[in-house]
């Protein structure tokens, strides 16, 4: 079939859910800046390359033609995004503003880093003087919490970068969103910057509904935070690589293990509650990996073509096997019947590691074939880390722009990199949905071609 014909037979709803009209990527705005930015002299002297995209620029959402295409539009109404960066004109004056910073939810490798980053670009390239850093997430800004506040200053957030973990803490659950609002009242905060993933967007959005709901002119700005990587609309969130990186060792550890003794097999647990995105690169980056299970892809124990099976084939052919599995992976193997909730709000899983572990085992067993399994789970200590160099560039740049915006009066919106350039993307498109693994897309089959497991295990 000729290319351009192949292109006219797909229609918009051929690129799934996941994709936004140009109204979905509108950001909200306090108002019309007016205030002549402090970088005004730096941005002045930028020249047009490249890299340089214009503030009145657009970032399209599509990347492929046949996803334009299929939209049937002049070039000028493609969807596309608002460019992030700093603004010829801002909305606060710094003098007078002052910022917030909470974090929320788990931890995850560069949270110190976002905070060093918003607490500098605040203070030493917009003059900011006053930041405050709540702690414990949203129970920070409750009274009957008694959570400490922090003065946050270039000199305190100096070297926080070199530590994991976060110097405010962390909390899940939900908030009183008109509690918040009225510790920020009290304080005379202009800008709030909320640190945290699907959970914690959602109560961000709930706070910028109350601010409107009292006429206040307060500008929230989200930095997402996911060590699963599952929030749309952003290439990738930051601590992933590390998250990753840090699971390679893990992997090699159960490698050395697995060919230390007769049919070793080697099974490792990674974090991934909904979406496989570590497991996967993880195990691309170490090839020693020869099946890997992740949320988005499910699979059978039993049957000729089952994981039991087609692992004991594996060992009768050389003898050793290295398993990774998602955390999430599996779910609808297990009775996780009155699991529950958390306190975010999220299903409990059943952890996977142990129950695999076992069902191996007994497999093996029951079959009376010798068995050395070791069984590794490194979640904890994947996520408390501190960033590597990648993550804490990428950390810094996030930063940074999150500032530009929220000085420049855009609020319930977060900032992330799509395309390879830094982007407002708006609070409620990112949890429209979640990101996850395509069981058909390019990702999964280099772990398909790398592992040499099946497609499918049924």
């Amino acid at each position: 079939m000729e290319p351009t014909r192949a292109l006219e037979r797909k229609t918009a709803s051929s690129f799934g859910p996941a994709l936004a009209d140009c109204a979905d990527l509108v950001v909200k705005t306090l108002g019309t800046p007016r205030i002549d930015s402090p970088l005004g002299e730096l941005l002045g002297q930028r020249q047009e390359s490249a890299h340089y995209v214009e503030e009145s620029d657009r970032v399209l959402l599509d990347d492929t033609m046949s996803a334009v295409v299929a939209r049937s539009r002049h070039p000028a109404e493609l969807p596309g995004f608002e460019p992030a960066g700093p603004r010829r004109k801002i909305y606060f004056d710094p003098s007078k503003t002052r910022a917030g910073i909470v974090t929320c939810g788990g931890l995850c490798p560069g949270l110190n880093d976002v905070i060093r980053g918003l607490t500098m670009e605040l203070c030493r390239g917009y003059g900011v003087q006053r930041v405050y850093g709540f702690c414990n997430g949203y129970q920070g800004f409750v009274a009957r919490f008694r959570r400490s506040v922090l003065d946050l200053t270039p000199d305190l957030v100096s070297d926080i970068n070199e530590h994991g973990g976060t110097i405010l803490g962390s909390s899940r659950g939900g908030q009183d969103a008109a509690g918040v609002v009225d510790c920020l009242e009290r304080m005379g905060i202009n800008l709030l910057f909320v640190i945290g993933g699907d959970g914690t967007i959602r109560g961000a959005m709930e706070i910028v509904e109350e601010i409107t709901a009292r006429g206040n002119k307060m500008a929230v700005v989200g930095i997402p935070k996911t060590i699963d990587n599952d929030i749309m609309f952003i290439d990738q969130s930051f601590g992933f690589q590390t998250a990753f990186s840090e699971a390679t060792k893990s992997i090699r550890a159960a490698h050395v293990e697995s060919t230390g003794a007769p049919n070793g097999v080697g099974l490792v647990k990674l974090m991934g509650r909904h979406s496989g995105f570590i497991a996967c690169y993880a195990s691309l980056a170490m090839s020693d990996v020869n099946f890997v299970l992740i949320p988005e892809v499910p699979f059978r124990l039993e049957g000729e073509g089952g994981l039991l099976a087609v692992l004991r084939r594996r060992l009768e052919a050389r003898g050793h096997a290295v398993v990774v599995a998602a955390e999430g992976a599996g779910q609808d193997l297990i009775d996780a019947a009155g699991a529950g909730t958390d306190a975010s709000g999220n299903k409990k899983l059943t952890d996977i590691g142990p129950w695999l572990r076992d069902r191996i085992t007994n497999h093996f067993k029951t079959v009376g074939v010798e068995l050395n399994l070791k069984y590794i789970d490194p979640s904890y200590a994947i996520r408390s880390v501190p960033a590597n160099p990648h993550d804490s560039v990428y950390c810094m740049r996030l930063a940074h722009n999150a500032v530009h915006a929220a000085m420049s009066g855009r609020t319930e919106m977060l900032v992330g990199r799509w395309h390879g350039r830094f982007v407002h993307v708006p609070m409620p498109l990112t949890v429209r949905q979640r990101n996850t693994v395509d069981p058909h897309g390019d990702l999964w089959m280099s772990v398909l071609e790398a592992t040499g497991q099946p497609r499918t295990f049924s």
